[in-house]
């Protein structure tokens, strides 16, 4: 018996060893970025079109089109009835929908599939073999299929034109259809598209017969039709458009088969099938509509056939923060459609809505410029795709440009910007006004829309700040003064100011820091008089950041950013002609500090501090403070510990990022590089885990667990981990393994940079996550939009727009080039043969210098 024990015992040595060893060799593989989805990678596939602040479709893996998210909302589980189909005639099973196999997770596990999908087109015949290909903002789907000798690319795309944030935020998207016959025989066939009315809110028609016919309906237009809702008369935002059309020559049926069950789909099937051209039935309150577009083609021959989408919502119900109650007047008046200014101006209202009267004109507009923006957009791709930089950047940078088409986004009726941090599955977005720490890690739309990016310094300096220097970190909606009840945030107001140095430096418009800079002094006085009242140049008063708790006593995290904002304010000072010296004081005593008592030796590092402040220690406080309750079990734990929610001796990965803060912003490094190296360093040798099967974190596992890869927020090598340490310490987020990973490469260790970059986009890959939805506290997080410094990270680009210089500190070799953005216009950078260079393709860039990263000339 003891030797079939042995025996079993090794047979099961060995089969673990071996499965060891194959988790060895899965780990080893290879992983391709920048290329083709194919298989299970196109599982997760949703590929985000529409405008900047307007709403969004997506173009899944397979060709279809889901998460349609047009009401100022993101609806993740939103896949309406709606595809293209074609048949080819004199073919058997030659009539198909124009996707790709049903992704496994939708027939089973996913919302309503329990009723066996009976709203959907899964039953329809289908290809059966996908391709799927991004190249922002362009994404192309590949079918093939035995039955069907066409080759068939559906190519979906938006506008996306760096410095053209207009036309960058129409409501619109399309699909190309083009198809190619592979034979030596003329084919005949047709195109189609169908679609019912999902813009339709389910118990609208409870104002009778008359209003449920003519208040949800479609209607036709040229070579399409409209999809339709009215408003309601206390419902103004229920009013919305979408319409579907093309500019070729169709046939459109507004009306399917009536009848019950599936009658209609059994009945369009038969029409699709049998190449009908259906006569339009239309007779009021249609509900279905398709559109037709016969198609021959030679052998060898090929057509492109466009289908164009727009959409029209004017109006909202999201309102966030504002101080005047709201005024009940008439809304809507549901039989001309038409809504009182008066109550609408009280919520949000889409940039669009100001620029367009109704879907009409957005379709028309759309078509007219269609030729242009197209051109417009591949110039961009392809410049942006020319980058001589590794493939997994390019597509950690490309894949969260998509976050600017999602409805983390909004743009105001007067064009200014607002953003969520992210948005739930469904409803509202998720943390509201455009909150500035979140935002500090933001690096794309200073560069590709700095227009833009400078509307968000003004609501905050302008709007949010109060007389006291108070900065609401969460503006209102729509931007107004708000109240100033709760904390500010440290490093989001700190990074604000380091923000406007940025957007002055890359705009060279020195009136407009100008115009701003009576209240960024104002904001800089009431964060030192705060949190650093004794002149220490280090941030010591509790002070609230990202990690939604405050941090009590000086820590390597927002006294660096406290720095990096002491720095800017010397910058812009000498620029308004006004003394530096008290900034100059605290930045050489808090980098002493931080250099001295921060410093263990490999990491920066927090003295957790609650004794002696002018704040009273928490155990003083009798209330709660917001999400920071102490029961009598924490009090315990104060008394052993200190306050809850700190991390001490821990190495934490965004334990220096106001020095990557002021690298992206065009300034130099302020604390000494073999400390901020060595720090980094640690952060890649402690927090960098390539699985995560072991690893223990009862906060938010989602974002990476099992044999997940990524870059914790923190560890503590050293030990001394507090019992209850920040509440986020043990989670993994795409934005901090982006800014860690850049700054990595800024200080030379470009393959640690690499491998985090890796990590996050084998997590993405389209298995199991969406490659184009990095989420965090909600899908589309803006916090992944630091992914655009790891191009500077690699060539160290950065144009001043005030010296009209261009700075470039390659880590990656004397033979590049990589796309460069600025407020003027956009193309190539880099250095050949040593030598740096500059190709504008759109727009000037006018370059007087090129210097290194230490300012001397190249």
């Amino acid at each position: 018996m003891r030797i079939q024990q042995l025996f079993a015992c090794l047979i099961l040595s060995v089969l673990l060893c071996g499965c060891s060893q194959q988790r060895e060799r899965d780990q080893q593989k290879p992983a391709e970025f920048n290329t083709t989805y194919t298989g299970d990678r196109l599982e997760r596939i949703a590929f985000p079109m529409g405008g900047i602040g307007a709403g969004m479709v997506c173009l899944e893996g397979n060709a279809c089109i889901s998460h349609v998210s047009v009401r100022h909302a993101l609806d993740v589980f939103h896949q309406p009835f709606m595809f293209g189909a074609i048949a080819v005639q004199g073919l058997e099973n030659g009539a198909k929908v124009l996707e790709g196999p049903v992704q496994n997770f939708k027939i089973f596990g996913s919302p309503h599939t329990g009723n066996g999908s009976a709203n959907s087109n899964y039953g329809f015949p289908r290809f059966e073999h996908t391709e799927f290909l991004a190249r922002f903002p362009f994404a192309t789907v590949h079918l093939k299929d035995a039955d069907i000798p066409l080759d068939i690319r559906i190519r979906g795309w938006s506008p996306f034109i760096p410095n053209d944030e207009d036309h960058c935020s129409l409501p619109v998207a399309a699909m190309e259809y083009t198809f190619t016959n592979l034979t030596d025989s003329t084919l005949e066939m047709v195109f189609s598209y169908h679609a019912q009315n999902f813009m339709r809110i389910r118990g609208s028609d409870v104002w009778g017969p008359t209003y449920q016919e003519e208040g949800h309906s479609i209607r036709k237009m040229n070579s399409g039709y409209i999809l339709s809702q009215t408003c309601l008369p206390d419902k103004p935002h229920y009013r919305g458009a979408f319409a579907i059309f093309t500019p070729e020559d169709a046939k459109v049926d507004t009306r399917w088969f009536r009848g019950g069950w599936y009658d209609a789909r059994t009945m369009l099937w038969k029409d699709i099938e049998n190449l009908n051209l259906p006569s339009d039935t239309a007779t009021g309150g249609s509900t279905s509509a398709s559109l037709y577009v016969p198609v021959t083609l030679e052998p060898g021959q090929s057509r492109t056939i466009p289908l164009m989408m727009s959409w029209y919502v004017p109006h909202s119900d999201i309102r966030y923060g504002a101080l005047t109650p709201i005024r009940h007047e008439p809304g809507c008046d549901p039989s001309t459609n038409s809504c009182s200014p008066e109550y609408t101006k009280q919520f949000y209202e889409p940039w669009y809505s100001g620029r367009f009267r109704d879907v009409s004109e957005v379709s028309q507009y759309w078509l007219s410029h269609y030729d242009e923006l197209l051109k417009e957009s591949e110039k961009f791709s392809h410049t942006f795709f020319a980058s001589d930089l590794p493939p997994e950047v390019l597509e950690a940078v490309s894949a969260n440009l998509t976050i600017l088409k999602s409805p983390t986004v909004l743009r105001q009726k007067d064009g200014n910007f607002w953003a969520y941090e992210g948005c739930f599955d469904s409803g509202s977005g998720c943390c509201p006004g455009s909150c500035t720490h979140v935002w500090n890690y933001a690096q794309a739309i200073p560069h590709l829309f700095p227009r833009l990016e400078r509307t968000l310094r003004e609501t905050e300096f302008k709007v949010s700040q109060d007389a006291s220097g108070h900065q609401k970190f969460r503006s209102a909606l729509p931007i107004q003064k708000t109240d100033h009840g709760f904390h500010a945030a440290a490093d989001g107001q700190l990074g604000g100011i380091m923000k406007v140095y940025r957007e002055w430096r890359i705009s060279g418009d020195t009136e407009w820091l100008r115009s701003l800079w009576p209240e960024i002094k104002q904001s800089y006085n009431y964060c030192s008089s705060t949190w650093d009242p004794e002149g220490k140049g280090v941030l010591e008063e509790p002070h609230h950041n990202t990690y939604d708790i405050e941090f009590w006593g000086p820590d390597g995290m927002c006294t660096s950013i406290y720095l990096g904002a002491t720095l800017a304010m010397i910058r812009m000072a000498e620029a308004m002609g006004e003394s530096t010296d008290p900034y100059t004081t605290l930045l050489s005593r808090g980098k002493a500090y931080m250099e001295d008592s921060l410093y263990n030796g490999e990491y920066f590092i927090q003295k957790t501090t609650w004794k002696g402040l002018k704040t009273p220690a928490p155990d003083e406080q009798l209330e709660a403070v917001w999400n920071i309750d102490y029961s009598r079990e924490a009090l315990e734990l104060l008394k052993k510990e200190g306050p809850k929610y700190q991390y001490g001796t821990g190495c934490l990965s965004d334990g220096v990022i106001g020095v990557w803060f002021d690298a992206v912003c065009g300034l130099p490094e302020f604390l000494e590089q073999d400390k901020v190296r060595s720090h980094l360093r640690s952060v890649y040798t402690y927090n960098f885990r390539t699985d995560l099967t072991d690893h223990v974190n009862p906060q938010r596992p989602g974002f990476a667990c099992g044999d997940d890869g990524g870059l914790l927020l923190c560890s503590w090598p050293r030990g001394g981990m507090p019992s209850l340490p920040f509440v986020y310490s043990n989670e993994v987020w795409t934005g901090i393994e982006y800014q860690v990973a850049s700054h990595l490469m800024m200080h030379g260790d470009v393959e640690m940079g690499l491998d985090i970059v890796r990590q996050v986009r084998k997590r993405y890959d389209g298995t199991m996550r969406n490659p184009f939805n990095e989420y965090e506290c909600g899908h589309w997080y803006a916090r992944a939009l630091s992914s655009y410094a790891l191009l500077q990270g690699l060539t160290g680009l950065f144009y001043d727009a005030v010296d009209k210089t261009l700075c470039i500190d390659s880590r990656i070799g004397n033979d590049f080039r990589c796309f460069i953005s600025t407020a003027t216009g956009y193309g190539l950078a880099g250095l050949k043969d040593g030598k740096p260079f500059l190709e504008v393709v759109s727009g000037t860039i006018e370059v007087d210098r090129f210097v290194d990263g230490n300012g001397d000339e190249l």
